[in-house]
């Protein structure tokens, strides 16, 4: 008995603890489209990176223009001559992986691009989310557009100097 009342009171605490949370969503996809900045600078990623595959959809064309030459050609050939046709068509496929790595990779031209173009865009986002998040007195908001992500935290509900301190204590 006594048990159960016990379990009752924890209840009763720290579920007035949760439901005293304030919680907001945000679609982040939804405020994104609502803002012509976003639109023009995606505009342009998409015109910069149809640019660039071109260039290196071009050189793979060609490399394998080459291969086709050479495999043609190849009984005619004496083997320094098939040794210089198949160093040529592999430095041209290495010189479109290497575009492919500068323009596409992990930070790659079209990286760069976006950071400079749409990180403004995102940060301005940002801003007016925590702004709403204080004038709304919320303690979380979470970002419903991609995945559940969690843009703003009060500072009432954040446990990470305690967990810290435990953490010393120990």
């Amino acid at each position: 008995m006594n048990r159960k009342i016990w379990l009752l009171l924890f209840g009763l605490v720290f579920g007035f603890q949760i439901s005293a949370q304030r919680f907001g969503i945000v679609d982040s996809e939804y405020v994104l489209t609502q803002i012509p900045e976003y639109a023009k600078a995606q505009q342009q990623l998409d015109q910069l990176s149809r640019t660039w595959e071109g260039e290196i959809e071009a050189l793979l064309s060609e490399a394998d223009a080459m291969r086709k030459a050479y495999e043609a050609e190849k009984v005619l050939l004496t083997e320094e001559m098939k040794a210089e046709r198949e160093a040529a068509i592999k430095a041209k496929e290495e010189e479109a992986k290497n575009k492919q790595q500068l323009y596409f990779g992990i930070k790659g031209k079209i990286y760069s691009k976006r950071q400079e173009l749409i990180k403004p865009i995102q940060d301005k986002i940002y801003n007016a989310v925590q702004e709403v998040a204080r004038r709304r007195n919320l303690d979380v908001v979470f970002d419903k557009g991609s995945e559940l992500i969690t843009l703003y935290v009060s500072e009432k509900v954040d446990i990470s100097d305690e967990v810290i301190e435990n953490l010393e204590d120990e």
